[in-house]
Protein backbone atom coordinates (compact mmCIF):
# COMPACT_ATOMS: atom_id res chain seq x y z
CA UNK A 1 0.00 0.00 0.00
CA UNK A 2 2.92 2.10 0.53
CA UNK A 3 3.97 2.13 -3.03
CA UNK A 4 2.60 1.94 -6.28
CA UNK A 5 3.99 -1.58 -7.94
CA UNK A 6 5.49 -1.62 -11.53
CA UNK A 7 2.36 -2.74 -13.30
CA UNK A 8 -0.02 -0.06 -11.49
CA UNK A 9 -1.50 2.21 -14.34
CA UNK A 10 0.89 4.78 -15.37
CA UNK A 11 0.58 7.67 -17.46
CA UNK A 12 1.39 6.12 -20.87
CA UNK A 13 -1.68 3.56 -19.96
CA UNK A 14 -4.05 5.94 -18.27
CA UNK A 15 -3.95 9.61 -18.74
CA UNK A 16 -3.71 10.74 -14.84
CA UNK A 17 -6.84 9.26 -13.36
CA UNK A 18 -6.82 11.19 -9.69
CA UNK A 19 -8.22 9.04 -7.13
CA UNK A 20 -9.92 11.64 -5.14
CA UNK A 21 -13.99 12.20 -3.92
CA UNK A 22 -16.77 13.70 -5.66
CA UNK A 23 -19.48 15.77 -4.23
CA UNK A 24 -22.29 13.46 -1.95
CA UNK A 25 -25.95 14.24 -2.65
CA UNK A 26 -27.09 14.52 1.02
CA UNK A 27 -30.55 13.06 -0.30
CA UNK A 28 -28.35 9.75 -0.35
CA UNK A 29 -27.45 8.67 2.73
CA UNK A 30 -29.14 7.08 5.16
CA UNK A 31 -31.50 9.58 7.40
CA UNK A 32 -32.21 6.70 10.53
CA UNK A 33 -31.31 7.92 13.69
CA UNK A 34 -27.90 6.41 14.72
CA UNK A 35 -27.62 7.93 18.27
CA UNK A 36 -28.93 6.37 21.33
CA UNK A 37 -32.05 7.67 22.91
CA UNK A 38 -32.39 7.04 26.71
CA UNK A 39 -30.61 6.87 30.16
CA UNK A 40 -30.72 3.18 30.57
CA UNK A 41 -27.76 0.91 28.37
CA UNK A 42 -28.22 -2.47 28.27
CA UNK A 43 -24.57 -4.93 27.34
CA UNK A 44 -24.99 -4.85 23.64
CA UNK A 45 -22.81 -8.25 23.40
CA UNK A 46 -25.08 -9.79 26.44
CA UNK A 47 -26.93 -13.42 24.91
CA UNK A 48 -30.51 -12.55 24.91
CA UNK A 49 -32.57 -13.95 28.29
CA UNK A 50 -34.88 -16.67 26.36
CA UNK A 51 -37.79 -15.19 29.18
CA UNK A 52 -37.74 -11.75 28.00
CA UNK A 53 -38.25 -13.19 24.66
CA UNK A 54 -41.62 -12.61 24.90
CA UNK A 55 -43.54 -10.99 21.40
CA UNK A 56 -40.10 -12.19 19.61
CA UNK A 57 -40.28 -10.79 16.24
CA UNK A 58 -37.52 -12.54 14.19
CA UNK A 59 -34.15 -12.38 14.42
CA UNK A 60 -33.44 -8.86 15.71
CA UNK A 61 -30.45 -7.43 17.08
CA UNK A 62 -30.57 -5.15 20.48
CA UNK A 63 -31.04 -1.54 19.72
CA UNK A 64 -27.57 -0.36 22.19
CA UNK A 65 -25.67 -3.29 20.17
CA UNK A 66 -26.87 -1.94 17.11
CA UNK A 67 -26.18 1.88 17.67
CA UNK A 68 -22.46 0.95 19.11
CA UNK A 69 -18.67 0.46 17.49
CA UNK A 70 -16.97 -1.98 19.52
CA UNK A 71 -13.11 -1.64 20.07
CA UNK A 72 -11.38 -4.85 19.03
CA UNK A 73 -8.61 -5.56 21.90
CA UNK A 74 -5.21 -5.97 20.74
CA UNK A 75 -5.33 -4.97 17.03
CA UNK A 76 -2.91 -2.05 17.49
CA UNK A 77 0.86 -2.87 16.13
CA UNK A 78 2.16 0.14 17.48
CA UNK A 79 5.86 -0.54 19.07
CA UNK A 80 7.27 0.06 22.01
CA UNK A 81 10.69 1.34 20.90
CA UNK A 82 10.35 5.06 20.01
CA UNK A 83 13.53 4.78 17.39
CA UNK A 84 11.72 1.71 15.79
CA UNK A 85 8.18 3.48 15.87
CA UNK A 86 9.52 6.68 14.34
CA UNK A 87 11.47 4.36 11.41
CA UNK A 88 8.11 3.08 10.83
CA UNK A 89 5.77 5.95 10.80
CA UNK A 90 8.63 7.34 7.99
CA UNK A 91 7.47 4.51 6.01
CA UNK A 92 4.49 3.19 6.58
CA UNK A 93 0.26 3.82 6.35
CA UNK A 94 -1.22 4.32 9.38
CA UNK A 95 -4.57 2.43 9.33
CA UNK A 96 -8.31 1.75 11.24
CA UNK A 97 -9.74 -0.78 10.52
CA UNK A 98 -13.75 -0.83 10.16
CA UNK A 99 -15.66 -3.93 10.08
CA UNK A 100 -19.70 -4.88 10.17
CA UNK A 101 -20.61 -8.04 12.10
CA UNK A 102 -23.79 -9.50 10.17
CA UNK A 103 -23.80 -13.22 11.43
CA UNK A 104 -21.39 -15.53 13.23
CA UNK A 105 -20.26 -15.52 16.90
CA UNK A 106 -18.20 -12.28 18.83
CA UNK A 107 -15.41 -15.12 18.21
CA UNK A 108 -15.89 -15.42 14.34
CA UNK A 109 -15.84 -11.47 13.73
CA UNK A 110 -12.86 -11.45 15.82
CA UNK A 111 -11.09 -14.25 13.69
CA UNK A 112 -12.20 -11.98 10.86
CA UNK A 113 -10.26 -8.73 12.23
CA UNK A 114 -7.50 -10.26 13.10
CA UNK A 115 -7.16 -11.78 9.60
CA UNK A 116 -7.69 -8.24 8.29
CA UNK A 117 -5.14 -7.01 10.39
CA UNK A 118 -2.88 -9.68 8.86
CA UNK A 119 -3.32 -8.49 5.69
CA UNK A 120 -3.15 -5.08 6.22
CA UNK A 121 0.06 -5.36 7.83
CA UNK A 122 1.66 -7.98 5.03
CA UNK A 123 0.55 -4.93 2.97
CA UNK A 124 2.38 -2.25 4.94
CA UNK A 125 0.75 -0.69 7.18
CA UNK A 126 0.91 0.30 11.25
CA UNK A 127 -2.61 -0.67 12.32
CA UNK A 128 -3.78 1.64 14.30
CA UNK A 129 -7.08 0.57 15.59
CA UNK A 130 -9.92 -1.70 15.10
CA UNK A 131 -13.53 -1.21 15.24
CA UNK A 132 -16.43 -3.34 14.60
CA UNK A 133 -20.42 -2.58 14.52
CA UNK A 134 -23.10 -5.09 14.92
CA UNK A 135 -26.09 -4.95 12.20
CA UNK A 136 -28.15 -7.31 10.29
CA UNK A 137 -26.63 -5.55 7.05
CA UNK A 138 -24.17 -3.43 5.64
CA UNK A 139 -25.85 0.48 5.28
CA UNK A 140 -25.93 0.94 1.24
CA UNK A 141 -24.83 4.64 1.84
CA UNK A 142 -21.97 4.67 3.99
CA UNK A 143 -21.54 0.70 5.08
CA UNK A 144 -21.52 1.56 9.03
CA UNK A 145 -24.40 3.56 9.25
CA UNK A 146 -24.74 8.11 8.99
CA UNK A 147 -23.70 8.30 12.47
CA UNK A 148 -20.83 5.51 12.92
CA UNK A 149 -19.03 7.45 10.35
CA UNK A 150 -18.73 10.77 12.47
CA UNK A 151 -17.55 8.34 15.02
CA UNK A 152 -14.57 6.80 12.87
CA UNK A 153 -14.24 9.93 12.01
CA UNK A 154 -13.22 11.50 15.50
CA UNK A 155 -10.98 8.23 15.91
CA UNK A 156 -8.85 8.93 12.98
CA UNK A 157 -8.04 12.38 14.13
CA UNK A 158 -7.51 10.81 17.70
CA UNK A 159 -5.30 8.13 16.33
CA UNK A 160 -3.74 10.19 13.35
CA UNK A 161 -4.23 7.60 10.66
CA UNK A 162 -4.38 8.47 7.15
CA UNK A 163 -6.26 5.18 6.11
CA UNK A 164 -9.34 3.77 6.50
CA UNK A 165 -10.22 -0.03 5.61
CA UNK A 166 -13.09 -1.59 5.53
CA UNK A 167 -13.70 -5.27 6.04
CA UNK A 168 -15.64 -6.05 2.94
CA UNK A 169 -16.01 -4.97 -0.77
CA UNK A 170 -17.31 -1.41 -0.84
CA UNK A 171 -20.10 -0.19 -3.87
CA UNK A 172 -18.39 3.06 -5.09
CA UNK A 173 -21.09 5.47 -3.44
CA UNK A 174 -20.07 3.79 -0.26
CA UNK A 175 -16.24 4.79 -0.80
CA UNK A 176 -16.94 8.50 -2.47
CA UNK A 177 -19.43 8.77 1.06
CA UNK A 178 -16.71 7.50 3.20
CA UNK A 179 -14.16 9.62 1.43
CA UNK A 180 -15.87 12.67 1.80
CA UNK A 181 -16.99 12.23 5.08
CA UNK A 182 -13.93 10.99 7.15
CA UNK A 183 -11.45 13.18 5.12
CA UNK A 184 -8.85 10.05 4.94
CA UNK A 185 -8.44 7.58 2.37
CA UNK A 186 -10.57 4.43 2.44
CA UNK A 187 -9.84 1.25 1.07
CA UNK A 188 -12.17 -1.91 1.16
CA UNK A 189 -10.52 -5.46 1.35
CA UNK A 190 -10.69 -6.13 -2.05
CA UNK A 191 -8.54 -3.40 -3.20
CA UNK A 192 -6.12 -4.61 -0.06
CA UNK A 193 -5.62 -8.09 -1.52
CA UNK A 194 -4.92 -7.03 -4.65
CA UNK A 195 -2.40 -4.55 -3.56
CA UNK A 196 -0.52 -7.59 -2.00
CA UNK A 197 -0.42 -9.50 -5.02
CA UNK A 198 1.00 -6.44 -6.69
CA UNK A 199 3.54 -6.15 -4.16
CA UNK A 200 4.43 -10.20 -4.28
CA UNK A 201 3.85 -10.76 -8.20
CA UNK A 202 7.06 -11.63 -9.52
CA UNK A 203 6.51 -13.35 -13.28
CA UNK A 204 5.92 -11.58 -15.85
CA UNK A 205 2.80 -13.51 -16.45
CA UNK A 206 1.57 -12.90 -12.59
CA UNK A 207 2.00 -9.19 -13.07
CA UNK A 208 -0.54 -8.89 -15.75
CA UNK A 209 -2.84 -10.83 -14.08
CA UNK A 210 -2.63 -8.94 -11.19
CA UNK A 211 -3.21 -5.80 -13.68
CA UNK A 212 -6.02 -7.30 -15.28
CA UNK A 213 -7.36 -7.60 -11.71
CA UNK A 214 -6.77 -3.85 -11.20
CA UNK A 215 -8.21 -2.77 -13.91
CA UNK A 216 -11.43 -4.69 -13.74
CA UNK A 217 -11.95 -3.13 -10.14
CA UNK A 218 -11.14 0.46 -10.74
CA UNK A 219 -12.98 0.45 -13.95
CA UNK A 220 -16.25 0.91 -12.60
CA UNK A 221 -14.58 3.42 -9.16
CA UNK A 222 -13.04 6.01 -10.92
CA UNK A 223 -13.08 9.31 -8.98
CA UNK A 224 -11.41 12.80 -9.37
CA UNK A 225 -11.24 15.99 -7.88
CA UNK A 226 -14.39 17.97 -7.67
CA UNK A 227 -15.87 18.02 -11.24
CA UNK A 228 -12.87 16.47 -12.92
CA UNK A 229 -13.63 13.53 -14.60
CA UNK A 230 -17.24 15.78 -15.75
CA UNK A 231 -15.18 17.98 -18.37
CA UNK A 232 -16.19 17.70 -21.50
CA UNK A 233 -13.57 17.69 -24.73
CA UNK A 234 -14.32 20.30 -27.17
CA UNK A 235 -13.21 22.84 -30.08
CA UNK A 236 -10.62 21.49 -33.23
CA UNK A 237 -10.31 17.76 -33.03
CA UNK A 238 -11.91 17.15 -29.83
CA UNK A 239 -10.13 19.44 -27.86
CA UNK A 240 -6.30 17.82 -28.04
CA UNK A 241 -7.44 14.80 -27.81
CA UNK A 242 -6.28 14.00 -31.64
CA UNK A 243 -6.75 10.77 -33.37
CA UNK A 244 -9.17 8.64 -31.08
CA UNK A 245 -11.22 10.92 -29.58
CA UNK A 246 -14.98 10.63 -29.71
CA UNK A 247 -15.41 14.81 -30.48
CA UNK A 248 -16.80 17.48 -28.68
CA UNK A 249 -18.39 16.62 -25.64
CA UNK A 250 -16.79 13.65 -24.79
CA UNK A 251 -16.16 13.51 -21.11
CA UNK A 252 -13.00 12.71 -19.22
CA UNK A 253 -14.43 9.96 -17.33
CA UNK A 254 -15.58 7.95 -20.93
CA UNK A 255 -11.73 8.33 -22.53
CA UNK A 256 -10.41 7.34 -19.14
CA UNK A 257 -12.60 4.54 -18.67
CA UNK A 258 -11.96 3.56 -23.15
CA UNK A 259 -8.73 3.48 -22.01
CA UNK A 260 -9.34 0.45 -19.45
CA UNK A 261 -10.66 -1.33 -21.45
CA UNK A 262 -8.47 -1.76 -24.25
CA UNK A 263 -5.62 -1.99 -21.87
CA UNK A 264 -7.59 -4.98 -20.42
CA UNK A 265 -7.92 -6.50 -24.10
CA UNK A 266 -4.16 -6.23 -24.59
CA UNK A 267 -3.43 -8.02 -21.43
CA UNK A 268 -6.27 -11.20 -21.74
CA UNK A 269 -4.73 -11.40 -25.38
CA UNK A 270 -1.00 -11.36 -23.78
CA UNK A 271 -2.45 -13.97 -20.94
CA UNK A 272 -3.91 -16.11 -24.07
CA UNK A 273 -0.23 -16.13 -25.30
CA UNK A 274 1.19 -17.08 -21.97
CA UNK A 275 -1.56 -20.01 -22.14
CA UNK A 276 -0.42 -21.66 -25.24
CA UNK A 277 3.02 -21.41 -23.56
CA UNK A 278 1.84 -23.68 -20.60
CA UNK A 279 0.19 -25.97 -22.78
CA UNK A 280 3.11 -26.58 -24.04
CA UNK A 281 5.15 -26.97 -21.18
CA UNK A 282 2.08 -29.33 -20.28
CA UNK A 283 2.04 -31.36 -23.36
CA UNK A 284 4.91 -34.30 -22.19
CA UNK A 285 2.97 -35.04 -19.00
CA UNK A 286 0.09 -35.16 -20.93
CA UNK A 287 1.16 -37.89 -23.48
CA UNK A 288 2.56 -39.84 -21.03
CA UNK A 289 -0.18 -39.70 -18.89
CA UNK A 290 1.63 -38.58 -15.90
CA UNK A 291 -0.25 -37.80 -12.59
CA UNK A 292 -0.51 -34.58 -11.31
CA UNK A 293 -0.73 -33.67 -7.64
CA UNK A 294 -1.66 -30.25 -6.90
CA UNK A 295 -1.35 -28.68 -3.15
CA UNK A 296 -4.17 -26.13 -2.88
CA UNK A 297 -5.41 -24.27 0.94
CA UNK A 298 -5.63 -21.40 2.54
CA UNK A 299 -2.34 -18.70 2.13
CA UNK A 300 0.27 -19.35 4.86
CA UNK A 301 -0.85 -22.99 5.60
CA UNK A 302 2.43 -24.08 4.67
CA UNK A 303 1.75 -25.19 1.34
CA UNK A 304 5.95 -24.10 0.00
CA UNK A 305 6.93 -25.65 2.90
CA UNK A 306 5.18 -29.26 2.15
CA UNK A 307 6.38 -29.13 -1.50
CA UNK A 308 10.15 -28.14 -0.45
CA UNK A 309 9.92 -31.20 1.98
CA UNK A 310 8.37 -33.47 -0.51
CA UNK A 311 10.43 -32.30 -3.51
CA UNK A 312 13.55 -30.59 -2.09
CA UNK A 313 11.77 -27.66 -4.60
CA UNK A 314 13.35 -24.59 -2.90
CA UNK A 315 10.73 -22.67 -3.17
CA UNK A 316 10.48 -19.29 -1.34
CA UNK A 317 8.83 -20.11 2.12
CA UNK A 318 7.80 -16.95 4.06
CA UNK A 319 5.82 -16.85 6.88
CA UNK A 320 3.74 -14.14 5.22
CA UNK A 321 0.18 -13.97 3.38
CA UNK A 322 0.52 -14.63 -0.30
CA UNK A 323 3.95 -14.74 -0.46
CA UNK A 324 3.67 -17.33 -3.36
CA UNK A 325 1.94 -16.64 -6.16
CA UNK A 326 3.47 -17.99 -8.92
CA UNK A 327 2.86 -22.09 -9.45
CA UNK A 328 5.77 -24.06 -9.35
CA UNK A 329 5.42 -27.56 -10.12
CA UNK A 330 8.42 -30.38 -9.59
CA UNK A 331 8.59 -33.85 -10.66
CA UNK A 332 9.17 -36.94 -7.88
CA UNK A 333 9.00 -40.47 -7.72
CA UNK A 334 6.51 -43.11 -5.95
CA UNK A 335 8.39 -45.91 -3.79
CA UNK A 336 7.44 -47.94 -6.91
CA UNK A 337 9.24 -45.80 -9.41
CA UNK A 338 5.94 -44.11 -10.72
CA UNK A 339 6.58 -40.27 -11.59
CA UNK A 340 3.74 -38.02 -10.63
CA UNK A 341 4.27 -33.93 -10.46
CA UNK A 342 3.65 -31.74 -7.15
CA UNK A 343 2.27 -28.39 -8.12
CA UNK A 344 2.27 -25.46 -5.53
CA UNK A 345 -0.68 -23.12 -6.21
CA UNK A 346 -1.40 -19.91 -5.04
CA UNK A 347 -3.17 -19.60 -1.38
CA UNK A 348 -6.50 -18.56 -1.31
CA UNK A 349 -8.42 -16.60 1.66
CA UNK A 350 -11.84 -16.24 2.68
CA UNK A 351 -13.71 -13.55 0.40
CA UNK A 352 -11.44 -13.69 -2.04
CA UNK A 353 -12.26 -11.06 -5.43
CA UNK A 354 -13.95 -12.41 -8.06
CA UNK A 355 -11.79 -9.90 -10.50
CA UNK A 356 -8.82 -11.62 -8.53
CA UNK A 357 -10.12 -15.53 -9.26
CA UNK A 358 -11.07 -14.28 -13.09
CA UNK A 359 -7.32 -12.71 -13.80
CA UNK A 360 -5.68 -16.00 -11.75
CA UNK A 361 -7.94 -18.43 -14.45
CA UNK A 362 -5.11 -19.84 -15.89
CA UNK A 363 -2.88 -20.34 -13.14
CA UNK A 364 -5.50 -22.02 -10.92
CA UNK A 365 -6.30 -24.08 -13.45
CA UNK A 366 -3.84 -26.43 -12.52
CA UNK A 367 -5.62 -27.53 -9.61
CA UNK A 368 -8.77 -28.42 -11.81
CA UNK A 369 -6.95 -30.69 -13.94
CA UNK A 370 -5.06 -32.74 -11.13
CA UNK A 371 -5.59 -35.73 -10.31
CA UNK A 372 -5.35 -35.37 -6.78
CA UNK A 373 -5.64 -32.31 -4.76
CA UNK A 374 -3.47 -32.25 -1.34
CA UNK A 375 -5.45 -29.63 0.79
CA UNK A 376 -3.34 -28.38 3.75
CA UNK A 377 -4.95 -26.84 6.41
CA UNK A 378 -3.46 -24.60 9.13
CA UNK A 379 -3.28 -26.79 12.34
CA UNK A 380 -2.56 -24.20 14.59
CA UNK A 381 -5.04 -21.24 13.58
CA UNK A 382 -7.96 -20.54 15.66
CA UNK A 383 -10.79 -21.40 13.01
CA UNK A 384 -9.42 -23.82 10.98
CA UNK A 385 -13.28 -24.78 9.80
CA UNK A 386 -13.47 -21.28 8.49
CA UNK A 387 -10.32 -22.27 6.40
CA UNK A 388 -11.47 -25.61 5.21
CA UNK A 389 -14.98 -24.37 3.90
CA UNK A 390 -12.98 -21.10 2.48
CA UNK A 391 -11.03 -23.10 0.34
CA UNK A 392 -13.84 -25.49 -0.88
CA UNK A 393 -15.95 -22.54 -1.61
CA UNK A 394 -13.28 -21.03 -4.52
CA UNK A 395 -12.79 -24.73 -5.02
CA UNK A 396 -16.28 -24.96 -6.27
CA UNK A 397 -15.67 -21.48 -7.75
CA UNK A 398 -13.21 -22.35 -9.92
CA UNK A 399 -14.67 -26.02 -10.74
CA UNK A 400 -12.11 -27.94 -9.33
CA UNK A 401 -14.83 -29.12 -6.39
CA UNK A 402 -15.36 -32.63 -7.71
CA UNK A 403 -11.79 -33.34 -7.80
CA UNK A 404 -10.10 -36.07 -5.36
CA UNK A 405 -9.41 -34.68 -2.17
CA UNK A 406 -6.73 -35.69 0.66
CA UNK A 407 -7.05 -33.56 3.61
CA UNK A 408 -3.19 -32.29 5.11
CA UNK A 409 -3.33 -30.38 8.80
CA UNK A 410 0.04 -29.22 8.80
CA UNK A 411 1.97 -27.02 11.75
CA UNK A 412 0.93 -29.83 14.46
CA UNK A 413 3.95 -28.97 16.43
CA UNK A 414 2.38 -25.29 17.26
CA UNK A 415 -1.42 -26.64 17.37
CA UNK A 416 -4.01 -26.69 19.91
CA UNK A 417 -4.28 -30.80 21.40
CA UNK A 418 -7.99 -30.04 22.02
CA UNK A 419 -7.80 -28.50 18.17
CA UNK A 420 -6.30 -31.57 16.92
CA UNK A 421 -8.44 -33.61 18.70
CA UNK A 422 -11.45 -32.06 17.13
CA UNK A 423 -10.24 -32.32 13.53
CA UNK A 424 -9.18 -35.79 14.17
CA UNK A 425 -13.35 -36.37 14.90
CA UNK A 426 -14.05 -34.75 12.33
CA UNK A 427 -11.80 -35.46 9.48
CA UNK A 428 -10.77 -39.29 10.35
CA UNK A 429 -8.79 -39.90 6.70
CA UNK A 430 -6.90 -36.98 7.36
CA UNK A 431 -2.73 -37.05 7.61
CA UNK A 432 -1.66 -34.40 10.37
CA UNK A 433 2.08 -33.14 9.16
CA UNK A 434 4.62 -30.71 10.26
CA UNK A 435 6.30 -29.20 7.36
CA UNK A 436 9.05 -27.34 9.60
CA UNK A 437 10.11 -30.82 11.74
CA UNK A 438 8.79 -33.23 8.89
CA UNK A 439 6.82 -35.39 11.63
CA UNK A 440 4.20 -37.16 9.00
CA UNK A 441 6.06 -36.44 6.10
CA UNK A 442 6.40 -40.19 5.25
CA UNK A 443 2.81 -40.91 6.15
CA UNK A 444 1.88 -38.22 3.93
CA UNK A 445 3.90 -39.90 1.26
CA UNK A 446 2.07 -42.89 1.25
CA UNK A 447 -1.08 -41.67 1.76
CA UNK A 448 -0.56 -39.51 -1.60
CA UNK A 449 0.77 -41.86 -3.40
CA UNK A 450 -1.89 -44.86 -2.43
CA UNK A 451 -4.61 -42.51 -3.92
CA UNK A 452 -2.67 -41.80 -7.22
CA UNK A 453 -4.81 -42.92 -10.47
CA UNK A 454 -3.91 -46.74 -11.39
CA UNK A 455 -3.58 -47.08 -15.39
CA UNK A 456 -6.20 -49.43 -16.30
CA UNK A 457 -4.78 -51.90 -18.87
CA UNK A 458 -3.45 -54.77 -16.63
CA UNK A 459 -0.59 -56.38 -18.81
CA UNK A 460 1.53 -59.88 -18.75
CA UNK A 461 4.06 -59.96 -21.11
CA UNK A 462 7.25 -61.52 -21.58
CA UNK A 463 10.12 -58.57 -22.41
CA UNK A 464 13.57 -59.20 -23.93
CA UNK A 465 16.50 -57.78 -22.38
CA UNK A 466 16.44 -55.68 -25.86
CA UNK A 467 13.70 -53.70 -24.84
CA UNK A 468 14.69 -52.33 -21.43
CA UNK A 469 13.41 -48.94 -22.77
CA UNK A 470 10.05 -50.47 -22.18
CA UNK A 471 10.86 -51.57 -18.85
CA UNK A 472 11.90 -47.81 -17.98
CA UNK A 473 8.64 -46.92 -19.42
CA UNK A 474 6.47 -49.19 -16.94
CA UNK A 475 8.12 -48.05 -14.08
CA UNK A 476 7.87 -44.21 -15.07
CA UNK A 477 4.67 -44.13 -16.16
CA UNK A 478 3.10 -47.41 -15.07
CA UNK A 479 2.56 -49.72 -12.18
CA UNK A 480 4.78 -53.22 -11.80
CA UNK A 481 2.77 -55.79 -10.16
CA UNK A 482 5.55 -58.55 -10.09
CA UNK A 483 8.65 -58.65 -12.18
CA UNK A 484 10.78 -62.40 -12.76
CA UNK A 485 13.97 -62.70 -14.99
CA UNK A 486 14.18 -65.33 -17.08
CA UNK A 487 16.16 -66.66 -19.62
CA UNK A 488 14.06 -65.15 -22.43
CA UNK A 489 13.39 -61.81 -20.93
CA UNK A 490 12.00 -59.97 -17.81
CA UNK A 491 8.13 -61.84 -17.17
CA UNK A 492 6.61 -58.82 -15.73
CA UNK A 493 2.79 -58.15 -14.60
CA UNK A 494 1.93 -54.68 -14.75
CA UNK A 495 -1.03 -51.91 -14.89
CA UNK A 496 -0.46 -49.43 -18.24
CA UNK A 497 -1.54 -46.84 -20.03
CA UNK A 498 -3.53 -48.02 -23.23
CA UNK A 499 -0.47 -46.08 -25.27
CA UNK A 500 1.67 -48.40 -23.75
CA UNK A 501 0.25 -51.34 -23.79
CA UNK A 502 0.06 -50.96 -27.56
CA UNK A 503 3.64 -50.91 -26.95
CA UNK A 504 4.18 -54.34 -25.49
CA UNK A 505 1.39 -55.87 -26.87
CA UNK A 506 3.94 -58.48 -29.05
CA UNK A 507 5.23 -59.73 -26.25
CA UNK A 508 2.22 -60.56 -24.45
CA UNK A 509 1.70 -63.38 -22.43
Amino acid sequence: MTQAPQHSLEPSDLDAIELATTEVDPGGLDDEDDYLEGDELSDPWAEPDPEEEQGFDGDQIDLAARHSLRRVAGISTELEDVTEVEYRQLRLERVVLVSVWTSGTEQDVDNAMAELKLLAETAGSQVLEGLVQRRKSPDPATYIGRGKVDEVREVVVATGADTVICDGELQPAQLRNLEDRIKVKVVDRTALILDIFAQHAKSVEGKAQVELAQLSYLKQRLRGWGGNLSRQAGGRAAGGAGIGGRGPGETKIETDRRRINTRIAQLRARLREMDGVRETKRADRVRNRIPSVAIVGYTNAGKSSLLNRLTHAGVLVEDALFATLDPTTRRTNASDGRVFTLTDTVGFVRHLPHDLVAAFASTLEESTQADLLLHVVDGSDPDPIGQINAVRTVLNDIGAGHRAEQMVINKIDRADPDTLTMLRSQYPDAVFVSARTGEGIDELRRATEARLPVPEVEVTAMVPYARGDLIDKIHRTGQLVTSEHTADGTLVTAHVHPGLAAEIEPYRR
